[in-house]
């Protein structure tokens, strides 16, 4: 694999980003790593592959061994800095969601091999970031083959609604803006997957892993409920050991790879 540190500019936020890219390498004297690049290929899959709140763009580098587990595959991963945006366009701030959604993966296919078909594109994400990862499955579907969230952040209208974050309220104001905005914004996933459910519109499959420790539990219990009492087609659940750490996110990346990559999975 290929290591790319890119910054580049982003006209919807007005300013310059960071991304880190892996893409697939052929090479004959690499040791301890099978080559992942092979002859006459001019597309790869690809993963958009989000960071969690408190982290940047280098962090799934620096915590994981993300760069073994996606040679497996032959698959371009794609690293952007969300900053602590939510991967939303906030009531008052920048617009991270058009910034992801529109012009990031025009971006990416203009400077790298990346396939621009459905079935070759997904998104990934922990925390913070698997909230934004199950917002790109439900929101561009028509784009999104599949979607796997670890830890995710999956009802921020209840941290307005309970309390459950007060040391952010301020924060999460200039983000959502309120708990009515969420729906209004198209930002809720609940919504968003009963909209799409109700649509014609192709279903992402899902695959949603949370930890028995995790302060996150309640939050992925209820999607969980929600998505399992709806039917949504392709939508799988796992729970197990573990809590909001990296460990428990390097294990199960792998397991995510599994669900979107592997055929027979």
């Amino acid at each position: 694999m290929a290591f790319l540190q890119c910054e580049f500019h982003s006209d919807v936020l007005g300013r310059a980003c960071s991304m880190n890219v892996l893409v697939p390498q052929k090479a004959a004297t690499q040791i301890g790593m099978v080559s992942s690049g092979e002859d006459g290929r001019a597309e790869y899959p690809v993963l958009y592959l989000l960071h969690g709140l408190s982290d940047n763009h280098t962090i799934w580098m620096r915590r994981t061994s993300i760069e073994r587990y996606a040679a497996a595959y032959g698959l371009v991963v794609v690293m952007p800095a969300g900053e602590r945006g939510f991967y939303t366009d906030m009531a008052e701030g920048y617009r991270y969601w058009t910034m992801l959604s529109e012009e990031l993966p025009q971006i990416v296919r203009n400077l790298f091999p990346v396939s621009t078909k459905r079935e070759e594109t997904f998104a990934a994400g922990l925390s913070m970031g698997g909230y934004g990862a199950l917002k790109l499955a439900l929101r561009c579907p028509e784009r999104f083959a599949g979607a796997v969230a670890l830890s995710p952040v999956t009802d921020p209208r209840s941290w307005f609604a309970n309390g459950e974050r007060p040391g952010m309220r301020e924060e999460l104001t200039r983000i959502f803006g309120s708990e009515e905005r969420i729906v209004a914004n198209g930002d809720d996933l609940f919504t968003l997957a009963d909209d799409l459910l109700g649509s014609g519109k192709p279903k992402p499959r899902i695959l949603q892993i949370c930890g028995t420790e995790d302060g996150l539990l309640q939050e992925n219990h209820r999607f969980r409920n929600h998505m399992e009492k709806i039917h949504f087609p392709g939508y799988c659940y796992i729970e197990d050991a573990g809590s909001h750490t990296w460990e428990f996110w390097d294990h199960y990346i792998q397991d995510g790879l599994r669900f979107l990559l592997d055929k027979e999975a």
